[in-house]
């Protein structure tokens, strides 16, 4: 399936993440969350896992360049985890991260996943501010997931 999704600032598409560009995009968010949380409290999927099949990845590009990513990654069920969300610093402001989430959300919906769950952290504020804003609520651990004091883990339903 080919979907792109046109938004004023950059042009969304499921994507391979096995691309030069997007490896350094996620390169970069990996650094970041690294700076930000111990290791325990990184829960970070490799390209290698964003390349499983069901697993849908989303690229924002302008101009070619590769700005912002996430994965809508289905779960046993019928739910799936949004993982990988990261706009690049050069260009936060510009709603792309909503835009990014919307994407995700609405292929989501043609896909006929009811709930989707996500975990944060509690040293990202814009992150926390777009899911609550968005309809996300605060719920316990999910999945494999455990109690950190460090992590945030929220749902929306959208069927």
């Amino acid at each position: 399936m080919t979907s792109t999704w046109t938004t004023e600032h950059a042009a969304i598409a499921l994507e391979s993440p096995r691309q030069h560009d997007v490896l350094a995009l996620l390169a970069q968010a990996d650094a970041y969350l690294h700076g930000l949380y111990p290791p325990e409290s990184n829960h970070i999927l490799d390209a290698g896992a964003l390349e499983q099949p069901g697993i849908d990845f989303f690229v924002a590009r302008r101009d070619g360049a590769a700005l912002g990513c996430c994965a809508l990654v289905p779960a046993l069920d019928g739910s799936a985890e949004i993982k990988r969300m990261f706009v690049a610093p050069q260009v936060r402001g510009i709603k792309l991260g909503r835009r990014l989430l919307e994407c995700l959300e609405d292929h989501a919906r043609r896909r006929g996943i009811a709930t989707l769950r996500l975990e944060t952290g509690i040293y990202q504020p814009e992150a926390l501010g777009l899911y609550r804003t968005s309809g996300y609520r605060d719920i316990a651990p999910f999945g494999d997931y455990l109690p950190d004091p460090l992590s945030v883990f929220m749902e929306k339903t959208l069927l």
